[in-house]
């Protein structure tokens, strides 16, 4: 089988977007993907729309959007798909079947968000519908709740590890200034992620506002096919292996500190790419909130279970580490709109792998991964990338 490729990708500011609505966000990330890749609409056999919503905006029906965003897409196919907070892989992955189907040649991937059209009580609840509502629907906090919930349980059972959430937090907001793309460009220090303020309290649990990952609107598109092609402007990057493997819903049937099936997809994704984590020059993950990167880092390998604080405190995943990780800033500096994310997270690994990072460039960057989770590490979704 074909390995298929990344021809083509684009990016907006990720932020509080209020004057752009969806076809905006829509265009502003697919016309610079489709101009990369130097194809026309006309050349795109489908469309896929990474598009979570849940009420955020009264329009439904997005992949729709399409071609009301970009006219020339009037009769191409285009679908929606959502799968929580990885409905940007969830879109990725279905372009990928359908091209792997011989369905089509060449496929436009966009994810897009638009959060703060809520206040902020009823973003949390419209994101708590990600989590399983018969059990945890009620959770105070809405998601950092659940979250919050998890750091509680794994601080009780493995001690405090505030010291290695704040050096997180602060290792991805360091990370984030260099990141054009960026909802929040600010170098946040280890103090302030570490101390509880005013302007830094605490928000569930043990998790503070520096542990989560911002509200934020926003859009980024790839543009796929099985081959490169000439006239694209960009280097080509091609996937070793692809890899979904989900995990039971409600966190009461399963231990909370341990994200197993974000463990399986990395086994079963490295496997299936021929390559261990040494040989990964940098990993893009899910920061959703500080806990979750610590308990990926646990995930992938690079900590046995209880033992993830070591992995940011002896420095490995920090620019100047052996395995940097969230070189972009992550979702914590980068922002989080929703059906966005996936897409995003590919494409910051696309920058690396094509040498078109700029300050967020990790050298020699020829082999990464990205990983993108829907709920608690429910939907778990793995890339391995390599240039092509």
């Amino acid at each position: 089988m074909s390995a298929a490729h990344i021809i083509g990708w684009g990016h907006t500011p990720f932020g509080k977007l209020d004057a752009l609505d969806a076809e905006q966000l829509f265009r502003d990330a697919a016309q610079p993907a489709l101009d990369s890749a130097g194809l026309a609409a006309e050349d795109i056999d489908g469309i896929f729309v990474g598009h979570f919503n849940g009420g955020f905006v009264r329009q439904d029906f997005s992949g729709a959007i399409a071609g009301v965003a970009i006219p020339a897409f009037r009769h191409t196919p285009a679908v929606r798909l959502e799968n929580a907070c990885a409905t940007g892989s969830a879109a990725i992955w279905a372009a990928l079947d359908a091209l792997h189907a011989g369905r089509v040649k060449r496929a436009l991937v966009v994810g897009f968000e638009k959060m703060n059209t809520l206040p902020n009580a009823q973003i949390g609840e419209v994101l708590l519908r990600c989590s399983y509502v018969k059990e945890e629907g009620d959770t105070p906090g809405g998601f950092a709740g659940v979250f919050g919930t998890i750091a509680s349980e794994y601080f009780a059972r493995f001690g405090d590890q505030s010291d290695a959430l704040a050096a997180i937090s602060a290792k991805n907001h360091a990370n984030g200034v260099h990141n054009p793309y960026a909802h929040m460009k600010r170098d946040l220090g280890f103090d302030f992620c570490r101390t509880p303020s005013e302007k830094n309290p605490f928000v569930a649990g043990p998790l503070k506002r520096s542990d989560c990952s911002l509200v934020s609107d926003g859009a980024a598109a790839l543009v796929l096919s099985l081959e490169p092609v000439a006239g694209a402007t960009v280097q080509a990057v091609r996937w070793r292996s692809h890899t979904q493997v989900n995990d039971v819903l409600p966190l009461s049937r399963r231990d909370p500190t341990r994200f197993e099936g974000a463990a399986q997809a990395w086994s079963r994704g490295l496997d299936a790419a021929g390559a261990r984590l040494d040989d990964l020059h940098f990993v893009e993950t899910h920061d959703c909130f500080t806990i979750a990167e610590m308990l990926e880092y646990e995930a992938m390998g690079l900590a046995p279970h209880g033992q993830g604080a070591r992995v940011i405190l002896d420095g490995v995943t920090r620019m100047d580490g052996r395995l940097p990780v969230n070189p972009s800033g992550g979702l914590k500096s980068r922002g989080h709109p929703i059906g966005a994310t996936g897409v995003s997270q590919h494409v910051m690994a696309a920058m690396q792998l094509s040498g078109t990072a700029g300050g967020m460039q990790v050298p020699n960057a020829g082999l990464g991964a990205v990983f993108n989770m829907g709920g608690a590490a429910v939907a778990n979704y793995l890339s391995v990338l390599e240039a092509a």
